[in-house]
């Protein structure tokens, strides 16, 4: 009794105490929950989304198809146990709900009755269907596919041989087009609608959706996107076009040659909204242009904009388009009429979803819901009852991480050396004293067409958490503020974007608390090329370097990649038609900076990246080793240009954070430099 009276105030210490909150560590990103392409419903009153969650012991994402109730935010799980899900769609009655789903390795179009019932396979394309539409009076559903391969007989059966032309270097077979069907909605015989050589888009990502299949209110014709061949290398001779439903006739939009995607024809049929870039070049911020439906050259409607506009979806009465692009930090999302200025709407905090593509969809009555992330919460899905409305978060699917001990963000501003003004984003460990000095680790976005935003980051949380300040720099090249800055990178791929990312570097080092000691620079694709840049052209600075899927050969881009000859525009043109064109794509690549390295260095790819072939991380591997560089470079044996699978985007991370803390938790002096 004595003992427990003398303990008693310790006791009641400990229980008053409060419990530290759990970091984000390298379990947390499993554990987040993405809804994904919000669906509202005609009447307005419910919105259909994808809710997708890592299966790390099957190593695989699953998905279920949820119905929100937008007045009171209930739930109701509409799928159980189907793969490959994706695409909801509404029929136009809002009686039933479309969508994709794998059947023997193929995506098929579903049909879900609201009323209750099991979902019922629509189509079965050989090929599977890459997506698919209603027509407005709900009898016909649209629906792309891929050509079947020739069927040959006799000995040539073994004969697998193919041209090649403007493809990627892992293309092992012939590339076939995709073309346009219907199919009656309620089942049956599938119509082919086009044929041809040429084909409708097909979407590798990284990279928006191919363009959504829009068509006429009276159900008599469907805007598609035509591209001259299925080489990905053309796929910028893409055009707009009208197709006949009945006849399969199509007629040319506009009369321009390239560069024209995702057409969207307004709710009363009489014009066309499409992409195009600023003055037709590449280079450029794409801007939406609306014609006629009789056709005829487009005009510009976001000109005064100034941004990358990365989707347009009509609004009611067709006199204004729902718009967005990155802008500054964050995305902004505008009204914008067909003729007069645009008006910006307010998402509060939440940052939409829009990588390569804004997540949202607007009814008929003109609500909008859209996914967002807000600085220490992730995704979930967000509404707005109207334009003019405060957003409303329907959803906190990950409410138990926003309970963690999460990192504060910032955004901070700083003005380049050749006049440009910066942006970036600096997130701090979550117990940060100004007074202290800490490592710092640059992770950089790719692109270079994407910024970096006060979104919620897996990469930068995970960092904070270890107690390194996480820097995200945008730099020139990057889509968030405007068509100059992001010009100004042609033919400048590295050095001018690297004297940018240095001087928001030297911002930061002036507030005190960066320990210049223990600076490292990291990123993926083209934050893997600044990363070897950087590394190469300022090798005093860093303490370590990752280096993921980096571009450090712009011949191997060229040659190899996936858009191969588009990179030309990059550089004014083929480095095969002018000698000093050539040497500009040498000295613009890391390669050309590689022995100067001095930071050890980790180096990560796939091994079927078709982005950017595994043969540059090879090249810059090599480069370093031969010259007494400690690296490491590790494969990932998967299609694409990042590991997808959960099992081995924990295993990123976690050799992210496994190098980083070699050198940057080390004393300076063991650092190798």
């Amino acid at each position: 009794m004595r003992l427990f009276t003398a303990l008693l105030p310790f006791l009641l210490l400990l229980a008053s105490k409060p419990v530290a909150a759990a970091r984000f560590d390298l379990n947390t990103p499993g554990k987040i929950v993405r809804p994904s392409d919000p669906q509202l419903s005609p009447d307005g009153q419910s919105i259909a989304v994808l809710v997708t969650r890592a299966n790390l012991e099957e190593n695989r994402n699953d998905s279920q198809l949820v119905l929100i109730d937008v007045a009171t935010k209930a739930q109701r799980v509409l799928t159980q146990g189907r793969r490959g899900l994706a695409q909801p769609r509404w029929n136009p009655a809002g009686t039933q709900l479309a969508f994709l789903a794998a059947v023997e390795g193929k995506s098929q179009v579903f049909l879900l009755p609201m009323a209750g019932g099991e979902a019922v396979q629509i189509t079965r394309a050989p090929q599977g269907v890459q997506q698919y539409a209603f027509s407005p009076d709900g009898a016909q559903i649209a629906f792309v596919s891929t050509d079947e391969p020739a069927k040959h007989e006799g000995e040539e059966r073994h004969n697998r041989s193919f041209e090649i032309a403007n493809n990627d270097f892992l293309t092992t077979t012939q590339p076939l087009p995709a073309h346009l069907w219907v199919i009656p909605a309620a089942g049956g015989k599938a119509r082919r609608l086009t044929s041809g050589s040429w084909t409708l888009p097909i979407s590798f990502p990284p990279s928006p959706p191919a363009a959504p299949l829009s068509w006429t209110p009276d159900s008599k014709s469907v805007a598609i996107v035509k591209v001259a061949t299925p080489y990905s290398g053309d796929f910028n001779q893409s055009t707009v076009q009208i197709v006949n439903i009945e006849t399969g006739q199509m007629r040319a939009l506009t009369g321009q040659a390239k560069n024209e995607a995702q057409p969207v024809i307004s709710p009363d049929g009489k014009s066309v909204s499409y992409w195009y870039p600023r003055e037709g070049q590449s280079q450029n911020v794409n801007e939406i242009h609306v014609t006629s439906m009789a056709g005829g050259e487009g005009r510009s409607i976001t000109r005064d904009i100034d941004r990358n506009i990365q989707r347009a979806i009509w609004m009611p009465g067709s006199n204004s388009l729902l718009v967005s692009a990155n802008d500054g930090t964050g995305v902004s999302l505008w009204i914008q009429p067909v003729r007069g200025a645009a008006q910006r709407i307010d998402t509060g905090r939440a940052v939409a979803t829009a990588p390569f593509w804004l997540d949202a969809s607007v009814s008929p009555k003109g609500q909008i819901a859209f996914t967002g992330s807000e600085p220490q919460w992730p995704i979930e899905l967000y509404y707005l009852e109207s334009p003019a409305a405060k957003p409303v978060r329907l959803t906190e699917f990950n409410k138990a991480i926003a309970t963690l001990e999460l990192s504060k963000s910032e955004t901070v501003r700083w003005d380049g050396p050749d006049g440009f003004k910066n942006d970036g984003v600096v997130t701090y460990p979550p117990d940060f004293q100004p007074g202290r000095k800490y490592p710092l680790v640059l992770y950089i976005h790719g692109g270079p067409r994407s910024a970096s935003k006060e979104a919620f980051s897996n990469y930068a949380q995970l960092f904070a958490a270890q107690g390194w300040v996480v820097f995200e720099p945008n730099y020139r090249g990057s889509d968030n503020l405007g068509n100059a800055y992001q010009a100004a990178i042609f033919n400048d791929a590295g050095a001018g974007p690297g004297r940018d990312v240095m001087a928001g570097l030297d911002l930061l080092k002036k507030r005190g608390w960066v320990d210049e000691a223990r600076i490292a620079t990291t990123g993926w694709s083209y934050g893997g090329y600044m990363t070897t840049w950087l590394l190469g052209n300022y090798p005093a600075v860093w303490r370590a370097g990752v280096a993921g899927a980096p571009v450090t050969d712009w011949m191997d881009q060229y040659n190899l990649g996936d858009a191969n000859v588009r990179r030309g525009a990059a550089f004014g043109g083929s480095p095969y038609t002018d000698p000093k064109r050539m040497e500009a794509y040498r000295v613009q690549s890391p390669m050309a900076y590689a022995t100067k390295v001095k930071a050890p260095t980790l180096i990560m790819a796939t091994t079927g990246d078709y982005r950017v072939p595994i043969t540059q991380s090879y090249r810059f591997y090599h480069a370093l080793r031969d010259n007494g560089v400690v690296t490491k470079f590790i494969g990932y044996p998967v299609y694409g240009h990042s590991p997808t699978d959960p099992v081995h985007q924990r295993d990123v991370l976690r050799r992210y954070v496994d190098w980083l803390k070699q050198y940057l938790d080390a004393p300076a002096a063991s650092s190798g430099r």
